[in-house]
């Protein structure tokens, strides 16, 4: 029998060496068993971005945001200059006014003063006829007499015509005043001041549009003007991105899509390591090439589907166009439901 070698301080290194390596050994090879309940897929985080713009035009009178200020639903964020708009509402209101009292003094009719008045004119045209009708007759008796002249019993007969046209246009306004306004003429006072009611709304809808406020909380992320420069309607002012509402987009490989569902969570990873919680919120409907700005062409002519993940983005963590990893869980559901997909 051969006898047993003695352990040398050689042997005794490599075996310390085997032990220690071992751990990292079964580690590494952990790792290259991928888990099939598991798929981590890159995308890049997105958010919804606002444009804001003004709806009147005017000269920019302040604007007191800038880019990186947080703002709240409903907050002012520039104002327009209403100088002009203002004074158009002065004359409308001047106008309105005119109106209003032509439409009392409609609905209201004559006064006994103004019928009085009207009778006297009448009598007084009346009176101015009669004078008028006897000088035309003592031109015409002079005339005939051969100690007149045509023209003055021209301009006598030329007198006694305006006298009597003037005593019928004074009976008609006496007819009027007794009579009262006609329903055409009180309609039309109304009309007129139900125009100038809607152009001093829509005047003072001009003043409050010429406040721009922010519909929406987020982070200004652009901002496209400056105080003192004129503006025409519609000319943007700035953008305001909604981060609290952030979500991740990524593609799925259809194989791995039956696994996913609508509320399933996932894990947001960042490139630094720092992770959230997301929850999945859109599913595609149909499958498409993977886009461009995957990096290898190979994985560009794979069909993938989009899927949405909503952020807890409130401490602002994800910024759009940050790269990230999600962690999702492909673990089958009890019961073998699919999955399901939001419209695209």
């Amino acid at each position: 029998m051969s006898p047993i070698p003695r352990e040398t301080p050689t042997m005794r290194t490599w075996l310390l060496l085997s032990f220690a390596l071992l751990p990292f050994t079964l580690f590494a090879c952990a790792k290259t068993a991928e888990d099939p309940n598991r798929l981590t897929v890159s995308g890049h985080v997105e958010a919804t971005d606002v444009r804001i713009s003004t709806k009147v035009g005017g000269r920019l009178e302040h604007f007191d945001v800038q880019e990186g200020d947080a703002v709240t639903a409903g907050q002012e964020l520039a104002q327009i200059e209403t100088v002009d708009v203002e004074l158009a509402i002065a004359q409308s209101r001047a106008q309105r006014a005119a109106a209003e009292a032509e439409l009392a003094l409609r609905l209201a009719g004559a006064t006994r003063e103004e019928i009085g008045q009207a009778k006297a004119n009448v009598q007084r045209a009346a009176a101015d006829l009669a004078g008028a009708e006897k000088d035309l007759e003592r031109m015409q008796g002079l005339l005939d007499r051969g100690s007149g002249t045509t023209k003055a019993r021209d301009d006598a007969r030329t007198r006694r015509d305006v006298a009597a046209a003037t005593l019928e246009s004074q009976k008609e306004a006496l007819r009027r005043l007794q009579a009262g306004s006609r329903k055409e003429e009180i309609a039309a006072a109304r009309a007129r001041l139900g125009t100038t009611d809607a152009a001093i709304a829509q005047l003072d809808q001009k003043v409050r549009d010429a406040t721009v406020t922010s519909p929406l909380a987020g982070v200004v992320t652009e901002k496209l003007a400056e105080p003192g420069e004129l503006l025409q309607p519609g000319a943007p002012l700035c953008v305001v991105t909604d981060l609290v509402h952030a979500w991740l987009t990524v593609y799925v490989p259809g194989p791995a899509l039956g696994r996913l569902r609508l509320g399933q969570t996932a894990t947001v990873v960042t490139d630094d390591g720092q992770s959230r919680p997301g929850r999945i919120r859109f599913i595609a409907s149909q499958a498409e090439f993977t886009p461009k700005n995957v990096q290898t062409r190979d994985e560009r002519v794979k069909l993938v589907y989009e899927v949405k993940i909503a952020l807890d983005n409130g401490d602002g963590l994800f910024k759009p166009g940050m790269p990230a990893e999600a962690q999702l869980d492909l673990t089958p559901v009890a019961g073998g439901g699919s999955a399901e997909r939001s419209a695209p």
